[in-house]
């Protein structure tokens, strides 16, 4: 049992994990034919994303990037930490830079995540809507942005907050969806032209 827990996913056992599922430090090395994340223990095939998503995420990214106050920082595409069995990669992730060791870290802690953006795909509806934010809010993520496409392909930003007695996500008093221009101050000040984002 001892090794069976201590052995490491690769690529022809990835799909048979211990009994208590494989973990973050288990899987850090595994590399397959296919984007895939790690989901409870189990590893999962990320849906392909498209390049509207792709675009609309780096866009954001810049922004937020632009934006930054410290301690602050922004990465895309990164493993923020959840639990042992649970490391997301959530598209954007503003976190508190303070005690992270950019050149050892291998992960963000979720504890140190303040703002968390998902681009909605056809792929990953159901875990950006649901599975994800339901995560991010019970590990006490502040912010949560879901960003998806409208009719006019041009992105609509719904803006979370963290309702810590209940521990889930409630929208934005003041503007729980942002169309043609977001504009906010959690986690700090950030203005996005929306209607712009996409121009060439």
């Amino acid at each position: 049992m001892i090794a069976e827990r201590l052995e490491k996913a690769t690529p022809e056992n990835w799909m048979f994990p211990p009994e208590e599922g494989w973990t973050a430090d288990q899987v850090e090395d595994l590399e397959l034919p296919f984007d895939w994340e790690l989901v409870d223990g189990v590893v999962v095939v990320r849906g392909r994303t498209v390049p509207w998503h792709n675009y609309v995420r780096r866009r954001i990214e810049r922004h937020l990037e632009d934006a930054l106050r410290e301690p602050y920082d922004v990465l895309s595409e990164q493993c923020v930490l959840i639990d042992k069995y649970n490391p997301p990669v959530p598209d954007i992730v503003v976190y508190d830079k303070r005690g992270i060791d950019l050149f050892e870290a291998k992960y963000i802690p979720v504890e140190k995540a303040v703002l968390i953006v998902e681009v909605v795909s056809p792929g990953s509806r159901q875990d950006d809507r649901v599975r994800k934010p339901a995560m991010y809010a019970a590990a006490g993520v502040p912010y949560y942005w879901r960003v998806e496409r409208g009719e006019d392909n041009l992105p609509e930003v719904h803006e979370y907050w963290l309702h810590r007695e209940r521990g889930e996500y409630i929208p934005c008093p003041e503007r729980p969806c942002h169309v043609g221009k977001l504009e906010t101050d959690r986690p700090f000040p950030v203005a996005i032209d929306l209607t712009a984002l996409l121009k060439l």
